[in-house]
């Protein structure tokens, strides 16, 4: 099966990957993905028949979601797990087009076109002409840009919606939204216009479904609050964590009380370290290593087994490849996956647990604490001190500096940008993109860290509250008036729904690199950029510049 996809940041070229991926997929997962997205996208037109007589699918949302994640950049390299679950899909869909003519719904002829099942020798045999169903489909180039930035953006809300359904929190109006996306995108007679405006309506979706995380996280295990977190190591075997769903570390956590062996987060997992809930036990070690672009050298000297619990996979060197388990939507060949707890209950973990006693503690390769717990709950209690800082002065500016990390040398970038800001300037922080200035030395104002860390990619919603906050604190009529400036790196799709969501709330100047998405088209540019204001960025001295002077 031939490729092209060009959904993240380090796209090959910066044009789009056509024979294997930069993240490492091959063609044929790449094919296999492109026929789960389209097999959704038929689902979604006939959920939405389906809703429209009052015929309820239970688990219908909830399988759109979960397979979307698999999508994600990094989440699934597993050609087999993808062929399972369009086989699934496949069923899902014949069981719904039944259903829908006992009700004698006219289906039209959407539902059929370029459709394919799989036959009994489990190939994949196209109904009408074996036409490509992926990203190339749309000959269109503004159509095309629009419908991917589109899907790129409900794939960043399934994820998200997933990790809050997993703690008992949902919204049925997230998942017949996604339903609405997906379909729209399968619509040619639907208008550059029609799909900018329901790209904005992706972003304010955007906003609900992290709405809905934060209170996921924050019933489940309290407020973050300002932490120092050890990034040394204990004598103990170990666990490392990877990924971003809590529900699996708390399982984890709950599983190795007392079978003495730690556990430590990595990556995206870092900011579990901030949450009271997850305090109580002795055994949750500190965070090992850094982004995920830096596991096969960092793996490889933790020594016992690796969790992932969702994306940021990396194809893993021989040497601890037999190390590594993932479980959720995640999947790679070769790697034990952990499967769902059966009718509600938890994961079973003993299998990972009884490994790591087998194996050495972790090898040390960094030493000291970083400091994090800055959402907006920790970050309203101290906003008298804050106010009084911009207000004398002390605090010139804020600089979002949210987002991604990733491998490209022209990220270094960032930790540049970072140790060139004025010393009366504050970096809020959130995502993997902490890791290129969280552990630098860049001081405080006041007492107030000048770097605040709100947490993983999805916490960004804590920085969109914050800025609410501070506008209704200074009484200004646009958030744009605010002191804050957007510098963001973005790598996959979580970043897209969080750009979107940030654009529906009306901010606006967002600067975003190390490069534009591959994705947008050149008049798809020039929208964002008259609309919003979007750019790029060039150096760190001449951004500085514009910055602090706009």
């Amino acid at each position: 099966m031939s490729m092209f996809c060009y959904q993240c940041q380090e796209t090959a070229g910066g044009k789009g990957c056509t024979k294997v991926g930069v993240c490492g997929k091959t063609a044929d997962v790449a094919g296999l993905q492109d026929l789960m997205v389209y097999a959704l996208k038929g689902i979604s037109v006939l959920g939405i028949k389906a809703d429209e007589v009052g015929l309820e699918m239970p688990g219908l949302d909830r399988f759109i979601i979960e397979s979307l994640f698999m999508t994600i950049t990094n989440a699934n390299f597993d050609k087999d797990r993808f062929f399972e679950k369009i086989k699934e899909a496949l069923k899902l869909r014949d069981e719904l087009k039944a259903k829908l003519i006992e009700k004698e719904v006219e289906l039209d002829d959407l539902i059929d076109a370029a459709t394919f099942t799989v036959n009994s020798k489990d190939e994949i045999v196209f109904k009408a002409e074996s036409k490509d169903v992926g990203v190339l489909a749309t000959e269109n180039e503004d159509i095309r840009s629009l419908r991917e930035l589109i899907t790129y953006g409900v794939k960043g809300m399934a994820a998200y919606a997933e990790h809050a359904d997993n703690l008992g929190y949902s919204d049925p109006e997230i998942g017949k939204f996604i339903r609405k996306a997906l379909a729209a995108t399968l619509d040619d007679s639907l208008t550059v216009d029609d799909l900018v405006a329901l790209t904005l309506e992706t972003g304010k979706h955007g906003v609900d479904v992290m709405a809905l995380l934060d209170k996921a996280n924050t019933s489940t295990y309290g407020n973050p609050e300002i932490t120092e977190v050890d990034i040394g190591v204990r004598n103990n075997p170990g666990i490392l964590i990877s990924g971003h769903d809590l529900k699996d570390l708390e399982e984890l956590l709950e599983q190795t009380e007392g079978t003495g062996v730690d556990v430590y987060t990595h990556g995206e997992m870092l900011p579990a370290q901030y949450y009271p809930a997850f305090k109580k036990y002795s055994h949750f070690a500190g965070n090992y290593g850094n982004a995920w672009w830096k596991q096969r050298e960092e793996f490889e000297k933790f020594n016992g087994p690796i969790l992932f619990t969702t994306n940021c996979i990396v194809p893993p060197k021989e040497s601890y490849a037999d190390r590594v388990y993932t479980t959720g939507s995640t999947g790679y060949p070769g790697f034990k996956h952990i499967p769902d707890g059966v009718d509600g209950q938890a994961k079973d973990f003993s299998e990972i647990i009884e490994h790591a006693k087998k194996l050495l503690a972790p090898t040390e390769i960094e030493t000291g604490k970083i400091v994090g717990g800055f959402a907006h709950a920790q970050v309203f209690a101290l906003a008298d001190k804050i106010v009084e800082a911009v207000k004398t002065g002390a605090i010139k500016k804020f600089f979002v500096m949210a987002g991604c990390d990733g491998r490209m040398k022209s990220r270094n970038y960032y930790t540049d940008f970072a140790k060139a800001l004025p010393k009366d300037t504050v970096i809020l922080t959130a995502g993997c993109a902490k890791y290129k200035y969280n552990k630098l030395n860049l001081g405080d104002i006041n007492g107030i860290p000048r770097v605040l860390d709100a947490g993983q990619c999805n916490d960004s919603y804590s920085l969109a509250l914050i800025a609410m906050k501070l506008q209704e604190i200074f009484e200004l009529e646009d958030i744009n008036e605010l002191p804050i400036a957007y510098n963001i790196a973005w790598y996959e799709q979580k970043a897209v729904i969080v750009l979107l969501a940030l654009l529906y709330l009306g901010v606006k100047n967002i600067h975003l690199g190390p490069t534009l998405p591959a994705f947008l088209s050149p008049n798809v540019v020039n929208v964002l950029v008259e609309n919003f204001g979007i750019g790029g960025i060039t150096n760190v001295a001449d951004d500085i510049k514009m910055f602090m002077e706009g």
